[in-house]
């Protein structure tokens, strides 16, 4: 993205809307044309892979040390809202992508940044998370998964789940218990590279939504890697995973928003179109005030967003923590509750028509979907909230 560096929280606003109508652009042009079959036929959207590595949005979290744009975690997340806008899977490219990388970036080495933030940065490389098993999902402490030291190497085995961009993306970052007797304080992070050997892929799930985005499992059959591929020292992956989600469950924030979006920019130009009664559906009081509470709701999950994006900037350079926690869970919790409501009733306004496939917002409802649940469900979500009231 060129000149992306610029847009930062303390520019003028302008240059963020600036960086908003460029992705919206991109977007619209090159993404939502592939949209409607990548869903259908539950591929992998490489358009959009292409598209947004060619205008330098695919990763734009990665600071400009290592090759990256070097945006700000606000510029990111209007990125990852426009893209989600047209197309929900598209947007897990840019949003996985700093998933992935930011345990890297917050507590790895200047080797292992040099290393992995490069090729993520030039869009030769794709990042994912590991961290959900068969029986550590909300509870990720119990997770099974081990790295046992062998000299200069550590030793992987156990299973991933829910991994998303499994498959695609060449670099994984994987937390495994090293220590079984210290629970949360006994895990360990590492970057495992697709094509270590003893790495391999389950089938794709089928899900209800995000059909472009491949979920797959990752197995780890005696996955032999050197020793410096952890992730900060050891015992400290667990709390590095928390510190990352921290930040980036305000990117599903920002997916849910463009989501929301999305379905409310449709639903606006079909009851203008639609008529009964001898006039547009749009007149009628009803419909109107339902328009009307889908982008107030919206307007409040954006101010939310952005809210914890700056906070989330701020930590990032150094503030203090300035309930980031708090903060990052509830945007993330509010904005994909009011994603299932907008979606719901753009289906309700389309009518017969927006249930069908044939329409747009019947893929956003099954989209909006999963913004509730990963990255920690809604429910969890709740209670991290409440242990970190501001």
């Amino acid at each position: 993205m060129a000149g992306s560096a610029d847009f930062d929280l303390y520019r003028p606003a302008e240059e963020h809307d600036m960086l908003r109508e460029s992705v919206r652009s991109l977007a619209e042009a090159k993404i939502l044309p592939f949209a409607a079959a990548v869903d259908e036929e539950s591929r992998f959207p490489q358009e959009a892979l292409d598209a947004l590595v060619a205008s330098d949005l695919h990763a734009v979290h990665v600071p400009e040390t290592y090759g990256g744009a070097g945006a700000d975690a606000l510029a990111t997340v209007i990125v990852i809202e426009e893209v989600a806008r047209v197309c929900a899977s598209s947007s897990l490219i840019p949003a996985v992508n700093k998933l992935g990388s930011l345990p890297v970036i917050l507590s790895g080495s200047e080797e292992l940044k040099a290393k992995y933030l490069g090729p993520l940065a030039k869009g030769d490389a794709m990042f994912s998370y590991a961290l959900s098993e068969p029986d550590a999902g909300s509870d990720a402490a119990g997770m099974k998964t081990r790295a046992v030291r062998d000299g200069d190497f550590w030793v992987l085995n156990g299973v991933k789940r829910w991994i998303t961009n499994a498959g695609v993306s060449e670099y994984y970052t994987v937390m495994a218990v090293t220590d079984p007797e210290k629970r949360s304080k006994g895990i360990s992070a590492f970057v495992v590279e697709k094509g270590d050997e003893g790495v391999s892929f389950g089938a794709p799930e089928k899900k209800l939504g995000i059909k472009g985005s491949p979920t797959r499992e990752v197995y780890l059959d005696n996955v032999r890697i050197p020793a410096d591929r952890m992730i900060g020292a050891e015992g400290t992956g667990f709390a590095t995973a928390m510190k990352t989600l921290d930040h980036t469950r305000i990117t599903i924030a920002a997916q849910a928003l463009g989501i929301a979006q999305g379905a409310l920019d449709y639903a606006k130009g079909y009851v203008q179109e639609r008529k009964q009664f001898g006039k547009p559906i749009g007149d009628f009081q009803g419909v109107q005030f339902m328009l009307a509470d889908m982008a107030m709701k919206i307007e409040a999950a954006r101010q939310l967003t952005y809210s914890a994006a700056a906070k989330s900037e701020r930590v990032s350079a150094g503030g203090d923590k300035e309930d980031l926690t708090f903060f990052g869970a509830a945007a993330k919790c509010f904005a994909s509750d009011v994603a299932m409501e907008v979606t719901t009733d753009a289906v309700q306004l389309l009518g017969g028509y927006g249930y069908t496939r044939d329409y747009p917002v019947e893929r956003m409802m099954r989209d909006a979907k999963i913004t509730q649940i990963y990255e920690g469900t809604n429910q969890v979500q709740r209670i991290v909230m409440a242990r970190n009231l501001p």
